[in-house]
């Protein structure tokens, strides 16, 4: 693709798509729009400044999305909400389910050449007995997956739906994405967990990818000719214990020593569950996410190792430079 050809990045502002937005710029594009709200956290695409459109309004506001959308050769869906706190799952559905269809509809009425969706792990879906997970894993309704990984499907069928009406698609399900940016959401607020004294560890594992080789791997995929096929993106497997021991040395904190047992997790998302109810906060630890805290799932990369030759960078690396910079910002 041409780099004066238009580009459309939703979630432009969050995690992924700020890095994509500087990943496009470095790349040499100088037609990218991106959508934002009125409140929307800008600090990561402050540098941004006159390389980027930015269009106020979100993916529920059809009429906005067909007068960014105009004339777009590709679209890169990165929008989504991502919470396992109940009082947020209406909202959830709406922006991850009702907010792709749109997307999808739009698309594919203005005729749009390509269009990539930022789906999830958690829509590959989970049972009791999986232990093992690639692209051609099915989904299966269980009590396992959380309501957000149920909208994450649902968004997916949507751009399934669209393919088979002629929209040209592609899917990518990234692992539990680490990389620099937010430390009191997603997975940078870990270190802040850790940072505060984290004493428990939970005993399962799953898949876990930088933020960089998320943005490269969507960025070579969109530039390819593979269309309607879905790519599982995974650095690496590796226990949760792990991972938090890593966030601690990096911040030069204790490790983390006492093992959750079925009876401590009930306890805490029960305690967290009240705590959310007297004081309005969100909960720390919910009932879905202390069950998924012990699934042990391994998720395969070959096939999109197989298809670039791409190399994944280390998630433990990673940590340390995100550890790094999260020690200068809080001074």
């Amino acid at each position: 693709m041409t780099h004066n050809k238009k580009i459309f990045v939703t979630g432009g502002t969050g995690l992924v798509g700020s890095h994509l937005l500087h990943y496009l710029v470095q790349k040499g594009h100088t037609n990218i729009f991106a959508l934002k709200r009125t409140s929307s956290d800008m600090r990561l695409v402050a540098d941004l400044e006159g390389k980027v459109n930015w269009v106020e309004g979100d993916i529920l506001d059809v009429l906005t999305l067909e007068q960014v959308m105009q004339d777009t050769a590709q679209v890169y869906h990165c929008a989504a909400i991502v919470s396992f706190d109940p009082r947020e799952y209406e909202q959830m559905d709406r922006i991850n389910i009702e907010g792709t269809a749109n997307m999808v509809n739009t698309a594919m009425e203005l005729g749009v050449e390509k269009f990539l969706h930022v789906s999830s792990i958690a829509a590959i879906g989970r049972n009791e007995t999986l232990k093992q997970a690639d692209e051609k894993t099915e989904w299966q309704d269980s009590d396992w997956n959380t309501r957000y990984a149920q909208s994450k499907y649902q968004a997916e069928m949507e751009v399934w739906r669209g393919s088979t009406e002629g929209l040209p698609v592609a899917i990518v399900n990234p692992s539990v994405i680490f990389g620099k940016g937010f430390w009191n959401k997603g997975t940078g607020r870990f270190f802040k967990i850790v940072d505060q004294g984290l004493k428990f560890y939970p005993t399962g594992s799953t898949g876990f990818v930088t933020v960089q080789d998320v943005v490269s791997y969507m960025y070579v995929l969109m530039q390819s000719e593979i269309i309607n096929e879905r790519f599982l993106l995974n650095g690496q497997n590796l226990p949760y214990r792990k991972i938090f021991n890593a966030i601690a040395d990096t911040i030069q904190k204790p490790h983390p020593s006492i093992k959750v047992n079925s009876l401590l997790k009930g306890m805490a998302w029960r305690f967290e569950k009240a705590k959310s109810l007297l004081t309005g906060s969100s909960p720390k630890v919910t009932k879905e996410t202390a069950h998924n805290s012990s699934t042990d799932i391994q998720y395969s990369n070959q096939k999109s190792l197989d298809a670039f030759g791409l190399e994944y960078h280390s998630v433990m690396d990673c940590l340390k430079e995100m550890g790094e910079a999260y020690l200068v910002e809080k001074g």
